[in-house]
């Protein structure tokens, strides 16, 4: 797909949108997909050329520079944000997104990204005949997929803008190809990024990223496993020996920062004591002002991330979809990259929220080590944690992901909870077997206040190192089956 977005400080009301479709002239026509949703814009004989979604208000500073790059010109917040997407499929479908978004800012101002993308032409969309009319509607309007190319495998979507994101549009389509039991592969030049809560989404068989060198060579984004194209899918490919070369564009250490680092935050807290005032993101918030000095900017579902931070507003989502899990993003500042996904579930002891915060530092910026143990002491205390993982590696600090290798992330300390502390035993937690001084935490107050002060006993921090000696691996691995055989043996 060609993706063309246009920034309004207006809202796209009706009018501005049928003027941005008479761009194709009266030979296209308009339909409303995904339960109106979607305004496909098709030629006269149904192949479907630009497809316009519904418009996001963005109340979150910086997220058009951090998914659109510096200079995009963006509103002042809050914005509309609409994208219009193209199909390759034809070539009259680029200019007619381009020129859709520039009527749309004709009309209501601010700005179109790319910005050499926006024109007001007409653009005229000549008639398909016979076989090519049938495949194009076959791959995509019969399918109810909006992607490229689609095989009894595979949906693959080709996208080129600065970061790919996990936008509302990938989330549908990681949804619908999961259920139909297809692998989504996205197929990128080198020069592309992920953005974080995307790898996450994609990361694992059967989904792909699939990377365009400049030699015309496919190889995985997130592996660099050199790939072809057999049996309509990208696979692997194999040497003589049977081997899977890796793309040297991928294992090229000059392109990869020296300097920049990634502090990752992830835990869980437990909500045993449910009841009708339980508010959840305290636990984050909690956090992310312990680590960067202020709480989150803002949350949604998808990127753009577009709401301000509200605690309420999250909870009241996480209710209504009960008891299906919640999958909620949160960014920070745009002078403080911060970005964390976080999961609300039901379980059998309660809800859960299991987070993963990461913060990006650049060359003269030093990750807060030293504020871990007392966040892990305030989330044993206040929270109901379960356990904590703090980890630190080499990565951008503006937390996209580049196809290119990372070295994965070292531990710096693992929190145990007073819970799991319970069950292994308090002198077996503090006593491991390895070279390290456990720090007990503690005693821990849980319940609501009302119900008096429940002692749970203490949690228990394991300081690891400061995320440079890769040992901490093997340290963490004896100290995990250290505290397993404990509870093994009851």
């Amino acid at each position: 797909m060609k993706d063309v977005i246009a920034l309004t400080p207006k809202m796209p009301d009706s009018w501005a949108v049928v003027a941005g479709l008479y761009a194709g002239g009266p030979d296209v026509e308009a339909a409303g997909v995904n339960g109106g949703a979607v305004v496909q814009l098709r030629a006269a004989d149904g192949r479907p050329l630009v497809s316009v979604e519904a418009p996001l208000l963005v109340h979150v500073p910086g997220e058009a520079e951090r998914l659109l790059g510096d200079g995009v010109g963006a509103p002042t917040v809050p914005y509309w944000w609409t994208e219009v997407r193209a199909s390759t499929a034809l070539p009259e479908a680029a200019p007619l997104a381009g020129s859709v978004a520039g009527r749309l800012r004709m009309l209501l101002g601010g700005a179109v990204w790319p910005p050499e993308a926006a024109s007001l032409d007409v653009v005229p969309v000549p008639a398909a005949t016979g076989a090519d009319a049938g495949e194009v509607t076959a791959t995509t309007a019969e399918a109810g997929l909006a992607v490229d190319v689609l095989t009894d495998s595979t949906a693959v979507v080709l996208a080129d803008r600065p970061v790919v994101p996990l936008n509302a549009w990938m989330s549908e389509i990681l949804r619908t190809v999961g259920a139909a039991g297809l692998a989504l592969q996205i197929v990128t030049p080198s020069h592309v990024r992920l953005s974080l809560p995307l790898r996450t989404a994609l990361a694992g068989a059967p989904n792909r990223w699939v990377v365009q060198d400049s030699g015309n060579h496919y190889y995985d984004g997130l592996s660099g496993a050199e790939l072809r194209w057999e049996n309509g899918t990208f696979t692997p490919a194999r040497t003589e020996a049977g081997e899977t070369p890796v793309a040297k564009a991928f294992s090229d250490a000059d392109a990869a920062p020296a300097t920049d680092r990634q502090l990752i935050v992830s835990f869980r807290v437990l909500h045993e004591h449910v009841t009708d005032d339980l508010v959840l993101g305290s636990a984050l918030r909690t956090a992310w002002t312990a680590l960067t000095g202020t709480g989150p900017a803002g949350w949604g579902t998808a990127e753009p991330v577009n709401l301000p931070w509200s605690t309420e507003q999250l909870t009241a989502l996480a209710r209504e979809r009960s008891p299906e899990p919640t999958h909620l993003l949160a960014v920070g500042r745009p002078d403080r990259p911060a970005l964390a996904t976080l999961r609300v579930s039901r379980t059998e002891g309660g809800v859960a929220e299991d987070v993963t915060l990461t913060l990006g530092y650049g060359r003269d910026e030093t990750p807060p080590l030293a504020t871990v143990e007392p966040l892990a002491r305030t989330l044993a205390d206040e929270h109901g944690l379960v356990s904590l993982l703090v980890s630190l590696r080499r990565g951008r600090r503006d937390l996209t992901v580049p196809p290119r290798f990372e070295a994965p992330p070292i531990p710096v300390s693992f929190t145990l909870g007073s819970a799991d502390v319970r069950r292994t035993g308090l002198d077996h937690a503090l006593r491991p077997p390895l070279d390290i001084s456990p720090v007990r935490l503690g005693p821990v107050r849980l319940g609501p206040v009302r119900l008096g002060p429940v002692r749970l006993g203490p949690a228990v921090h394991y300081p690891l190192g400061d995320g440079t000696d890769a040992q901490a691996w093997t340290v963490l691995q004896r100290l995990s089956a250290h505290l397993k055989a404990a509870r093994a043996d009851d």
